[in-house]
């Protein structure tokens, strides 16, 4: 892992954190299926292997994260030799006694290098010192990179949101008890 150091956010980092690759790519989906019957509806998720790998778009638009950043309770950053490379987005009280990751962003060519796991286990510690006992995680059901990355924490999924996204995408959850 190339070294680095986890801090809190400063407002000076923004456009720097604007600036990294968001987006990423995938040949794996996680597909929904919904199943009706008179009284019964049945929701299934399946893996499926695209035939070619697609670039998917980070759902939220890079430019306008600075104003949802400022309503974080904590926003860490991953900062290597003389530059930013990640971020981790902490929300407080959307679910009781939790934390909830809205972003996580590693620079793209920096990606599976451990920066990713040590923004998570500062986010973890975080948490910890705050009195919270878990941690959830949202992602595109497109995201496979992160719904993998996700199950080697020990994150559980929890549940979904259709058209939970600005871009109509399907959000899952995954979460995971401290």
């Amino acid at each position: 892992m190339p070294e680095i150091e986890i801090r809190p956010a400063f407002s000076t980092d923004i456009p720097k954190l604007i600036e990294l690759d968001h987006n990423y790519h995938t040949d794996h989906v996680w597909q929904m299926a919904l199943k009706n019957s008179d009284n019964q509806k049945q929701i299934a998720f399946r893996e499926a292997r695209l035939p070619r790998t697609i670039r998917v778009t980070y759902p939220y638009q890079p430019e306008k994260l600075a104003d949802t950043w400022t309503q974080r309770d904590m926003l860490l950053v991953a900062e290597g030799v003389m530059r930013l490379v990640g971020y981790i987005g902490l929300k407080k009280g959307i679910t009781p006694q939790g934390a909830w990751i809205t972003d996580l962003v590693v620079d793209k060519n920096l990606r599976q290098k451990g920066i990713g796991r040590a923004l998570m286990f500062a986010a973890q510690e975080w948490c910890e010192q705050n009195g919270l006992v878990h941690l959830t995680i949202e992602m595109q059901s497109k995201n496979y990179p992160a719904i993998q990355f996700a199950y080697n924490l020990g994150f559980e999924f929890c549940g979904y949101n259709d058209q939970y996204y600005q871009n109509q995408d399907i959000a899952l959850f995954f979460s995971i008890r401290l």
